[in-house]
Order: structure tokens, then C-alpha cells, then sequence
């Protein structure tokens, strides 16, 4: 059992351990922190560039000290309906990173994280309405929606400076921009139909083409052919008056000849095929070759 002289020691030694936890306080490098005293807010610790983290002092059980984050933060935002410019509804899911910069500005317009994660929320989606409604849904909804974002981005750094929110506005990003449920099957049936559209029309164009392909190859057959025709006519020709010219010839030298030959195309021509009836007189000069052979022409 302690001895009585020891309890006022005892006491004091508690006493002096709650005073001094209530006098030192410790901030961490990566945070800031305010002093206030009776609800009124007196000094700021560590914030900004200034490095003073470390062990601190304060005056015990009238000054309390309020700690914030001094890294980068993340604040993911409610889904939101919007409008766009060309009437489409779009369900934009966006975040923000944003960082205290000035500890005593953020306290004395939010007071807390809840209040300061509220507020920002309804900030960014006030900004995404405002923004993303003087844009069409196709430019929201494709890839290249860098310069709508960037504008998102000026759009809410100028509220929060505009309200002095005493944050630093990082980036804005939307990480989901999709049609209403009740509105996509409207939207698969106007791109179906877009789609059917142009399938028509591709074809159309194929089946122009083709026929002008066929007509081209038509062209150039016929004139290949009629080419062919005038070049064989021509050589035709040409063997005909040649043979003319070689019989004329040839005949000039024999004449008997000649009329022998003649007449033996004439048999050939008549009788040839063994079954023509011819009714001529025994002395007919039609078969003179057939009493005195090729001198009868003489």
C-alpha cells in the first residue's frame, strides 16, 4: 500500500503528464495543421512550402489543434445527368484531385473534411452541368474530349478560387460518360439504322461500278472483235486477190489447162457427192474431158 506522503506526489506527477500532453502536440511532415484557441483560429503549422513539422507547443486546454492532410487528395463525385448540346442525356461519373493549399481559408469556409468533400462535390458537378451542356454527346462520349475536360478543369479551379475554398484544384477527369438505360436502345436502333444506311450505300456504289466495269469490258470486246473481223476480212482479201493473181497467172500460160482445170471443178462441184441425177446430151460439152482427156479442149 503507497505510503499517504507520496499521494500529492503521485497527483502532481498526473496532473504535470496532462498538462504537458495538452501542451506538446507533434505534426507530421505530411500534414498541416491550425491552432485554435476558444473556436478562433490563431497560427498555422507546416503549411505550404514552410517545413516547421515537428514537436510543438501550445497553451494547454485553451488552444486545440485541427490536422489536414497536406498530400494530394482524391474526391470521387456522384453519378450526374446532364444534357448535352444536342439534347442527348449522358451519366457522367467524374473525380477531382485537388490539395489544401491555404490550411485557414479551408477551415474557416468548411470547417471540416464532410463539409469540404460536399461542397467540392456539388462545385465539380455544378462545373461538369455548366461545361459539358455547351458540348454535343459525341465529343463528350469519344476519345477526344481532352479540350471539353480542359475547360471542365479552368471551369471548377475559377469557382474554388471564386468561393475561397482554399484548395488547389489538381485535375478533373469524367471516368465514365454513358447513355440513360432508357435511352440506349433508342440509340442502338438509330446506329443500326445509320449503319444499314451506309451498307446500302456501299453497295450501290459497288453495283454502279460494276456495271460500269462490265460495259468497259463489253466495249473492249466488241472493238477487239470488230479489229479482228476488219484484219481477217483485209487478209482474207488480200489471199483472195493473190490466189486471183497466181490463177490469172498460170492460166495465161496454159489455157488448155486452165479450162481443163475448171471443168474439174465443175465435176467436183456437180458430181462430187455421187448422188446427183443430171440429164444432158450424150454430146454435151460439159463432158468433152471424158472422150479425149485434156486434149479435148483443143
Amino acid at each position: 500500500m503507497m505510503d499517504r506522503r507520496y499521494i500529492p506526489y503521485a497527483i502532481a506527477a498526473v496532473v504535470a503528464l496532462i498538462v504537458l500532453a495538452n501542451t506538446f502536440f507533434v505534426v507530421d511532415q505530411r500534414e498541416q495543421a491550425i491552432v485554435v484557441r476558444l473556436g478562433d483560429p490563431v497560427r498555422v503549422v507546416n503549411a505550404g512550402a514552410e517545413a516547421t513539422a515537428g514537436l510543438k507547443v501550445k497553451v494547454p486546454f485553451m488552444e486545440q489543434v485541427l490536422r489536414f492532410d497536406k498530400r494530394n487528395l482524391a474526391l470521387a463525385t456522384d453519378e450526374e445527368e446532364i444534357i448535352a448540346a444536342d439534347q442527348e442525356r449522358l451519366v457522367v461519373d467524374a473525380f477531382i484531385r485537388y490539395r489544401i493549399s491555404e490550411p485557414l481559408q479551408y477551415y474557416r469556409t468548411l470547417r471540416d473534411d464532410r463539409t469540404a468533400r460536399d461542397r467540392i462535390q456539388r462545385l465539380v458537378n455544378s462545373a461538369l452541368r455548366e461545361v459539358l451542356g455547351s458540348a454535343p454527346s459525341s465529343e463528350i462520349i469519344s476519345g477526344s474530349r481532352s479540350g471539353v475536360m480542359q475547360r471542365t478543369l479552368q471551369d471548377v479551379r475559377a469557382r474554388a478560387e471564386s468561393s475561397r475554398l482554399g484548395i488547389e484544384v489538381i485535375d478533373v477527369r469524367i471516368r465514365r460518360a454513358d447513355l440513360p438505360e432508357a435511352n440506349q436502345a433508342a440509340v442502338y436502333r438509330r446506329m443500326e439504322t445509320s449503319r444499314q444506311q451506309e451498307a446500302a450505300q456501299v453497295r450501290a456504289i459497288g453495283e454502279q461500278q460494276k456495271r460500269e466495269i462490265i460495259a468497259a469490258a463489253d466495249k473492249e470486246v466488241t472493238i477487239t472483235l470488230a479489229t479482228a473481223q476488219e484484219t481477217a476480212d483485209r487478209t482474207r482479201g488480200e489471199g483472195d486477190a493473190q490466189r486471183t493473181r497466181i490463177y490469172a497467172q498460170s492460166f495465161g500460160r496454159d489455157p488448155g489447162f486452165a479450162s481443163f482445170y475448171r471443168s474439174m471443178q465443175a465435176y467436183e462441184a456437180s458430181i462430187g457427192q455421187g448422188d446427183a441425177t443430171m440429164v444432158l446430151s450424150p454430146d454435151s460439152a460439159f463432158f468433152r474431158y471424158f472422150e479425149r482427156g485434156p486434149g479435148g479442149a483443143r
